[in-house]
């Protein structure tokens, strides 16, 4: 059974940065999709940026430039780096796996696509 668990979210200022990570574990293998979701309140959940079974990444248009996804296979960590930081990235962050698909392909950032474990969430907080 696949468990997520997200860290590194905080406060800071706009334009400042900050390193989302998802510790995996439960599963061995580690070639399936993955992704960044956020929620901010009122607001319906957004995919932020993916990566799948083959090392492709997708992102959103509001982060493309300012936001990197990578994954550290031996330390089954997603990563999320975010620079840049805007007062309109502020939303809890999710990440999420579907372990029956290498990949969602142009699905990935659609929350509804077919992942099937979530971590709890990790709040970011972007300050004028």
């Amino acid at each position: 059974h696949l468990q997520l668990a997200e860290s590194g979210g905080g406060s800071v200022q706009a334009g400042g940065s900050l390193r989302l990570s998802c510790v995996a574990s439960g599963y061995s293998d580690s070639n399936y999709q993955m992704g960044w979701f956020r929620q901010a309140p009122g607001k319906e959940r957004e995919g932020v940026a993916s990566i799948d079974g083959y090392s492709h990444e997708r992102y959103a248009d509001s982060v493309k430039g300012r936001f990197t996804v990578s994954k550290d296979n031996a330390k089954n960590t997603l990563y999320l780096q975010m620079n840049s930081l805007k007062p309109e990235d502020t939303a809890m962050y999710y990440c999420a796996s579907d372990l029956r698909a290498r990949s969602l392909g142009y699905l990935a950032l659609e929350p509804t696509a077919g992942y099937n474990y979530w971590g709890q969430g990790t709040l970011v907080t972007v300050s004028s």
